[in-house]
């Protein structure tokens, strides 16, 4: 009788097996960041659906939305892990993808305007500032190996805090966010890519390769949200 043997985490695994997990894993999340792009600017080309995200940031109706779009992340991000078939890892990133793109209408247009009235391209400089912190961070944790598994009790506290502020500003009109939070933001953007990047490496198991990309999607799409952010404060 053949005994069992535990999936072993990636970091135990062979090196030409780590090469693979990890090209896998960003082959996936590239996939999904054009997917992305693709949805948005299908969303944005109809009227429904701007006139719907945009009425979506208008008073207690956000809390509501992102009440809906947590559900979303934690269903999708159980979906990729718990579940060993490959459809439904696939299903779950798709689900993810979507919701993001849809959250993202209102502000993505804003930027748009924006970017439009100024003169300025607010959306390509702000994918180059995200894209060049995200690789950043992801390199630290793959040259150090560090384990920042520790950041997830920061991780959780910051959003509940986060969480609490957004409905504040909600209920208190006059209490604005302002630029310093899209900082905080971005700092815990910034944490929760060190986390997730930490997860691949000493987590997940060698055919979680999607669940992976998931996790580093939803940190990569907080980090670009805020500094968006940034950009429609200055």
């Amino acid at each position: 009788m053949e005994q069992y043997r535990p999936a072993l985490p990636v970091s135990a695994l062979a090196e030409d097996k780590k090469v693979a997990f990890y090209k896998k894993t960003y082959t996936y999340l590239a996939f999904s960041v054009l997917l992305f792009v693709v949805v948005e600017y299908l969303f944005l080309q109809v009227d429904f659906i701007v006139d719907i995200g945009m009425s979506m940031i208008q008073g207690w109706t956000w809390l509501i939305v992102l009440g809906g779009f947590m559900f979303v992340t934690n269903y999708a991000e159980r979906m990729a892990m718990r579940s060993k078939d490959k459809t439904m890892h696939h299903a779950a990133l798709f689900l993810y993808v979507i919701a993001e793109a849809f959250i993202f209408v209102p502000l993505i247009f804003i930027a748009t305007q924006v970017g439009a009235m100024e003169g300025t391209n607010v959306l390509t400089q702000a994918a180059i500032v995200t894209l060049a912190l995200f690789t950043g961070l992801s390199a630290v944790v793959l040259m150090t190996k560090k384990d920042f598994s520790f950041l997830r009790s920061i991780l959780t506290i910051g959003s509940f805090i986060a969480l609490g502020l957004i409905v504040a500003g909600t209920f208190f009109g006059g209490f604005q966010l302002g630029l310093w939070f899209s900082v905080g933001m971005v700092a815990l953007a910034a944490g929760s890519i060190l986390y997730q990047t930490s997860n691949m490496v000493h987590k997940y198991e060698e055919e979680q390769y999607v669940a992976a990309s998931l996790g580093l999607f939803a940190s990569l799409m907080l980090l670009f949200w805020y500094i968006i952010s940034i950009f429609l404060s200055e």
